[in-house]
């Protein structure tokens, strides 16, 4: 890790200059890799996205996908955690791993320096393709596990959150969250990890990004070297389609806190939906230009009801949500909650003005480049692009589909696809107050 935090300062001006060129090839076991070469710092970010995300957990297993990513280095083939601590450490090479509820990613951050680089992505293989999930490793971390999960029943930021997407999805494994609960993550036993490991980490199931100071041949090296161990397999089959509300719901929880946490919204859009910028643009104004948008300038501003409030779309494989946040006092709950639906129905009906439009793009595409000024930065980029089955020209024609949305595009995919009538909001805090 010392080696890489001089060279931290540096990687921020990477990729404001120009979109870069991605490369695409297949791997013999079918994995899909994606390279960006870029030689400006001698820094190598590699990324595997799974499609072995928490949605993919058995019903009486949740918790799954997430204690199986985060155990994929306590050991692996011949050597323990430490022994991959201490190897990854003396070349300053660090890994991560992180599951939601689309995809599990695993992180290799390393100097390009041959020496150096073979040493890391020699464990980093080994970590992807024969992880050990030793037993006494599986039970501490099962109860760390149990202990994060009891903390977030105190936190009514946590229940609410967890209750939106209960009411949101119903049935839908989206509902689930993704470090599961208590009854699965108690079930889980090694065998479990190992048959969800042998299932989705396989190269017919793989996205590999590749980012960083290397030639071509190079990145084919090295995308044989990580996922060559594994075998072929296949994705795995479609989700469940999520199901659009039918009608409003409201879920009040009681809970000893002096403000209230508010959750609003309803089923939103996919990650490649064709009415993704039009939405992406018009919530922009309505709640996702921070103290300048429309929610906050009617409860921050005038009301004072909020210190904060927002909105934003969370695209998914299938649809994922459309949130309305903010706390407010125990006492004014129904004031704010009336301002939001007022301010949204109002919205939906007359979209945005043709001032809010031109400074919605303006601020939109001038912070572009900052989604490209690391090499972590595009690698996740690629990554969604590739996962998703976005066009692979999607970053190239990024600034141009935000200049091209109209006012009317905007108000009509808010008229089509948000409903103020039939929204979830959920409510914990103290009703009593």
């Amino acid at each position: 890790m010392k080696y890489l935090i001089g060279l931290t300062l540096f990687a921020v001006s990477f990729g404001a200059a120009a979109v870069p060129e991605i490369q695409h090839w297949r791997t013999e076991n079918g994995a899909r890799v994606y390279f960006v070469e870029a030689h400006e710092i001698p820094i190598l970010q590699l990324s595997i996205a799974f499609d072995a995300g928490s949605a993919r957990d058995p019903a009486s297993r949740s918790g799954l996908a997430h204690l199986t990513s985060l155990m994929l280095d306590e050991g692996a083939g011949k050597l323990s955690s430490d022994a991959i601590a201490n190897r990854l450490d003396s070349v300053g090479a660090e890994f991560g791993s992180n599951n939601g509820r689309d995809m599990s990613v695993v992180d290799l951050r390393s100097l390009s320096d041959p020496k150096i680089l073979d040493v890391a992505v020699g464990v980093f293989a080994e970590i992807v393709a024969n992880p050990k999930f030793p037993e006494d490793a599986l039970g501490r971390e099962k109860d760390r596990a149990l202990v994060r999960l009891a903390q977030k029943k105190q936190s009514p930021q946590e229940v609410v959150q967890t209750e939106f997407y209960a009411s949101l999805f119903s049935t839908h494994p989206y509902a689930n969250p993704a470090e599961g609960d208590e009854a699965g993550v108690k079930a889980l036993t090694r065998a479990d990890l190992v048959a969800f490991h042998k299932r989705y980490f396989t190269g017919g199931n793989a996205v590999v990004a590749i980012v960083g100071d290397l030639t071509r041949r190079d990145a084919e090296r090295i995308a044989a070297t990580v996922v060559g161990g594994l075998p072929a397999g296949s994705a795995p089959p479609p989700l469940a389609s999520v199901k659009a509300l039918e009608k409003a719901k409201e879920k009040s929880i009681e809970f000893p806190s002096s403000q209230s946490h508010v959750l609003l919204g309803q089923t939103g859009i996919t990650r490649g939906d064709p009415d993704y910028f039009p939405l992406y643009i018009g919530n922009y104004v309505l709640g996702g230009s921070g103290l300048v948008s429309r929610l906050s300038v009617e409860i921050r501003e005038k009301r004072g009801l909020a210190y904060s409030v927002y909105s934003y779309f969370l695209p998914m494989r299938e649809l994922g949500p459309y949130l309305i946040g903010l706390q407010t006092r125990n006492d004014q709950v129904s004031l704010a909650v009336a301002v939001v639906q007022d301010t949204v129905e109002r919205f939906v009906a007359e979209g945005p003005t043709e001032a809010e439009l031109e400074a919605a793009k303006k601020n939109l595409t001038g912070g572009f480049p900052l989604k490209l000024d690391s090499t972590k930065k595009i690698a996740a980029n690629i990554l969604n692009i590739a996962f998703y089955g976005l066009p692979l020209d999607y970053l190239n024609t990024y600034t141009e589909n935000i200049e091209r949305v109209t006012r009317d595009q905007v108000r009509d995919a808010f008229k089509r696809r948000v409903d103020p009538k039939r929204l979830v909001r959920v409510i914990v805090g103290d009703q009593n107050a």
